[in-house]
């Protein structure tokens, strides 16, 4: 040893940089590590000279491993425990992230179920809605038609059977009011008039009517008048039934249906001039197309409504004789006319029918035949 040398203590080096960069690591938490304490001297004499366990010149301002080591020791200890213990902080952000989590996977869930749910309404749409509409459309269509048909022959059966007798307004006609105050039995009952005897006494009106005809047509005339006009032929036609043969024969056809209608309603206009409501038209033809086309005439020459056709109306369409019969039995046996108008297309007359008072059939001419062969 020197005797230059000044007789100090070694400092003990600071941590210097090392214990600032510990600190930044750990944070404001973080504990400084402690210094060491100072060792004793290697030969373990107390009060030895510290300069004298130093090594040599060249260890200079360099702190001794002994010296090192703790301070190592005490920074990686600290930095270590700094990353393992992450604090409260941490521990309640991980358990937000875990609530969070779970109301993320409920709400998955729930998403999922509601679009089961939505392809589940969406098929029962389709499956009830449309793909069914053409389903039910059909049914109902099919009902409609079976209704239809039932209400038809319910028609025709109720009108083979007279369940209730209604009573009819007799409104008597001005001829027949003048022959009953000229008649000295006003009070007898009156009986079922005989149409030839009337038509000879009439031939004046029967006339008078045909004439107006042939005029111009009366367009809004009262229902159960001609609407229409006549030709000198037709006219011609009827007065041959009226007069000559007493409203009981048959006349040739006007080669359509349409216009044998038009006959069939100027004979119903004059027998309402001269029977009021004590008579009933009976239409026979065989087919439902035969009895429309008749329907639609009468309906358009007389000015009528559907209401007017009907068993219990003034105009019956039968397609069967046997039907038409019987229910021109049961008018005579109440006091009323029936009138029978007969299709040209059939060619066959029940005798039956040629008893009744008033009937006009109509006689088809060779084309009319070869038409309703073709038809047929």
């Amino acid at each position: 040893m020197s005797d230059s040398a000044p007789d100090a203590p070694l400092p003990i080096p600071s941590e210097g940089p090392r214990a600032d960069a510990n600190a930044a690591w750990n944070g404001p938490e973080a504990t400084p590590a402690e210094p060491p304490e100072p060792q004793d001297s290697p030969s373990g004499t107390p009060g030895a000279d510290p300069l004298e366990a130093t090594p040599g010149p060249g260890a200079s301002g360099a702190p001794s491993p002994a010296l090192a080591d703790p301070l190592a020791q005490a920074g990686s200890g600290t930095g270590t425990g700094s990353l393992q213990d992450p604090g409260p902080g941490a521990a309640l952000l991980q358990l937000v992230l875990g609530e969070l989590q779970q109301k993320r996977q409920l709400l998955e869930q729930e998403v999922a179920e509601l679009e089961v749910r939505r392809n589940q309404v969406q098929r029962e749409i389709h499956s009830s809605f449309a793909g069914q509409s053409d389903g039910i459309a059909r049914r109902v269509k099919g009902f409609q038609d079976y209704l239809v048909g039932a209400l038809q022959e319910l028609a025709v059966a109720a009108e083979q059977v007279e369940l209730v007798v209604q009573p009819l307004v007799v409104q008597p006609s001005p001829l027949d009011l003048e022959q009953t105050a000229g008649s000295p039995l006003s009070g007898a009952p009156a009986q079922a008039p005989a149409a030839a005897g009337l038509f000879s006494q009439d031939e004046p009106l029967i006339r008078q009517r045909l004439e107006q005809f042939l005029g111009q047509p009366d367009f809004y005339a009262d229902p159960w008048n001609l609407r229409r006009s006549l030709d000198a032929p037709t006219a011609g036609l009827l007065e041959d039934w009226f007069l000559f043969q007493g409203g009981r024969g048959a006349q040739p056809s006007t080669g359509s249906r349409n216009r044998n209608a038009l006959v069939g309603a100027a004979a119903i206009a004059i027998l309402g001039d001269l029977y009021g409501e004590r008579f009933q038209t009976l239409v026979l033809a065989g087919q439902p197309e035969r009895l429309g086309e008749w329907r639609r005439g009468l309906q358009d020459c007389l000015g009528l409504g559907r209401e007017d056709f009907g068993p219990n109306s003034g105009i019956v369409l039968f397609e069967r004789p046997d039907a038409l019969i019987e229910r021109a039995d049961r008018l005579e046996e109440r006091g009323e006319l029936p009138f029978i108008l007969v299709d040209a297309a059939e060619q066959v007359v029940d005798v039956a029918i040629l008893q009744f008072p008033l009937w006009l059939a109509f006689a088809p001419g060779p084309s009319e035949i070869a038409l309703e062969d073709d038809l047929l």
